[in-house]
């Protein structure tokens, strides 16, 4: 096969998987592993994929500062979003001091919450609803609110947040990059959501397979800084970075 052939394959073959292996590119285009390997090297120089450890994958999708609303979102991922949440909700035990970041994720998570014993902060403006009307001990830190997102952001919820020690955060995130870390398209909200991490024990991202490999103009932070529960993991290279759990394929096991 022509050098060019191979490079068309291997592109295609990331644009469908998204992320190959170079024993599967090996075997899928009958060629050596050393020149499978030089392709991908050839290929990342020009731009074209990102190369990994054992294989390579697609380019990051780099996004702007567009964010729809929380209307519009509830329903994209809902099933994935609804795994994620349901298994973070077992991670709360009575004596928890939890931190509940805005954001549709989170608020499956809310939906899912049962303990009561628990101490809940949010700032999410349907979180601290959703949570009353459960009867859970709830806290919403003061500021101004953001109407896109149903956020509470600003210098006052820093200062609130700044108050508290939190056991465990629950957070959101619109993007999650090896290189950029957990990213967020609004200033205000990516200080909000710095400020909670710093301030809780443990944090956690609550994501959908689909947020990985974006980037977004704001790291609130790096990924070895909280630990990611997603749906599953589209490419292995995540998981040299920071803890990760993988709810599907762990309710698969256990089916």
């Amino acid at each position: 096969m022509l050098t060019q052939d191979r490079y068309r394959a291997i592109l295609d073959l990331l644009e469908e998987k998204n992320s190959v292996t170079v024993s599967e590119l090996t075997k899928l285009l009958d060629s050596s592993e050393s020149t499978i390997r030089r392709d991908l090297s050839a290929l990342d120089e020009m731009g074209k994929l990102t190369k990994v450890f054992g294989g390579a994958t697609s380019i990051t999708r780099n996004e702007g500062v567009f964010e729809d609303a929380v209307s519009n979102r509830e329903t994209v991922m809902s099933d994935e979003k609804d795994l994620v949440a349901e298994y973070c909700a077992k991670l709360i035990h009575d004596s928890d001091f939890v931190y509940i970041d805005a954001g549709t994720t989170t608020l499956k998570l809310v939906d899912h919450i049962t303990n009561t014993n628990a101490t809940y902060v949010t700032n999410g403006i349907t979180h601290a609803r959703m949570l009353i009307h459960k009867g859970m001990q709830t806290y919403i830190v003061g500021g101004k609110i953001k109407p896109l997102t149903e956020a509470v952001v600003g210098a006052e919820a820093i200062k609130s947040i700044n108050c508290f020690n939190f056991t465990k955060a629950f957070m959101g995130a619109n993007g999650i990059d090896i290189s950029s870390g957990f990213t967020t398209p609004d200033i205000e909200e990516g200080h909000i959501k710095e400020t909670a991490i710093n301030k809780s024990y443990m944090a956690f991202v609550l994501a959908d397979h689909s947020k990985f490999r974006r980037v977004y103009p704001v790291t609130f932070a790096p990924l070895q800084k909280c630990c990611i529960i997603t749906d599953k993991l589209p490419t292995p290279d995540f998981s040299q970075a920071t803890v990760i759990k993988e709810v599907k394929n762990d309710l698969h096991r256990n089916a």
